[in-house]
């Protein structure tokens, strides 16, 4: 733990390290812990006539893997921000993580996947995914709220390049897009990734939220950084 909060130090301000470590265990332990306590719930298929109109589109498993990239880019910009607006955004990312886990847990969803033939590279890749990550968890889809707050992070953040926050939006409409493509999930679940994030995201600027979050941050980091 000491060497990667080492080496975070070293690309982001101090007090972004716990911030960052935390977003992605509690992430995991939210997508892995909820699969292990409802795994075996039953689960609702909430797919609708629009999803049966998506066609399926093997190749477009490289946006819905290649995006881990383009996560941990906007993430550690988002935490090279000012300790206010860091707090704003992770507070949120929390909020939205809670709420992900209510649903999972409350009302576990699933879909079902279409048959694949094991023939050329991409539905390879596709099979991959397919045997690597269970058709669970599904609403609200993390890889769209994930994307999502990558791009809203960045959205008003005029230090930011423009094009490279245009990049932002785009790449999250392609994720967002990769998901149905894929089959992974459905679209509900991307409109609720989307509004979750939106949502989370507003919450997160409430001073009662962000100052509750940063007072919990300096805590940390007192024990933390002191020793």
């Amino acid at each position: 733990m000491d060497t990667i909060r080492e080496k975070l130090a070293c690309i982001v301000p101090k007090y972004s390290v716990v911030p960052l470590i935390f977003s992605v265990s509690f992430n995991m332990l939210v997508y892995v812990g909820s699969r292990l306590v409802a795994g075996d719930w039953r689960h609702y298929n909430i797919e609708g006539p629009l999803d049966r109109m998506v066609p399926l589109w093997p190749p477009s498993v490289v946006i819905y893997l290649g995006c881990y990239l383009f996560w941990i880019a906007n993430y550690i910009l988002i935490a090279r921000q000012g300790k206010r607006e860091v707090c704003q955004f992770f507070s949120a990312d929390f909020i939205s993580r809670v709420v992900c886990l209510a649903f999972y847990l409350i009302f576990p969803t699933t879909n079902v996947r279409p048959v694949v033939e094991p023939a050329g590279f991409w539905n390879q890749a596709l099979l991959f995914l397919y045997a690597v990550d269970a058709p669970d968890n599904l609403f609200p889809s993390i890889h769209c709220l994930v994307s999502w707050f990558c791009y809203i992070g960045l959205r008003k953040r005029n230090e930011v390049c423009v094009w490279y926050r245009a990049f932002s939006y785009v790449m999250a409409i392609l994720v967002c897009v990769s998901t149905l493509l894929t089959k992974q999930h459905v679209v509900i679940d991307v409109c609720g990734g989307i509004l979750l994030a939106e949502i989370c995201f507003w919450l997160g600027k409430k001073q009662a939220v962000w100052q509750c979050y940063e007072h919990a941050l300096d805590w940390v980091n007192q024990k933390i950084f002191t020793q």
